[in-house]
């Protein structure tokens, strides 16, 4: 009796350790996509490692209440402008989401606040706001993207005054 509780204790170990391997591997492969891609349009790493974590939790086929799907969160607009056929595939969802971070990026001279608000609410209303955005929704948005961002860069601010754009190196 004592040897087939081992045994039914060995398959449950086993069974649980290849569960969690495939959602290693499974966060592996997304992390490798969002890494060459960062890597290729010259995005920080840290930023869309960032905005993956806060929009999608590392999951390749969310899908949000406003529609939006995919590891990068995808709008359906903004994935037929950015070319998407498939918005759970990895490498597209991640290719485009990527390429629209460096395109918001050089469109708000780097300052990642305005990036990270305009990934959120969307470019235009970032763009006519600047700074002076209010909704609480993207202040919050805005914030715990960049406490991500600077524990993934394994960066620490001097102050709460020292500004965002300041610790992109």
């Amino acid at each position: 009796m004592k040897s087939l509780f081992i045994v039914v204790e060995m398959l449950c170990a086993i069974s649980i350790g290849w569960a969690q391997s495939d959602r290693t591997a499974a966060r592996i492969e997304a992390d490798y996509y969002v890494t060459a891609y960062a890597q290729y349009y010259r995005v920080p790493v840290a930023l869309a490692r960032a905005i993956v974590e806060r929009e999608s939790n590392w999951q390749p086929c969310a899908t949000s209440p406003k529609g939006a799907v995919g590891l990068m969160q995808l709008m359906p607009a903004t994935a037929r402008r950015l070319g998407v056929t498939d918005r759970c595939n990895l490498d597209q969802n991640v290719a485009a989401g990527v390429r629209y971070l460096a395109w918001l990026m050089r469109r708000f001279h780097n300052d990642l606040r305005l990036v990270a608000a305009a990934y959120y609410a969307g470019e235009d209303n970032a763009g006519r706001r600047g700074l002076a955005y209010q909704n609480p929704d993207v202040v919050s948005y805005v914030s715990a993207i960049r406490t991500a961002y600077l524990q993934e860069a394994g960066l620490k601010t001097k102050s709460m005054h020292t500004t965002w754009k300041r610790d992109v190196r």
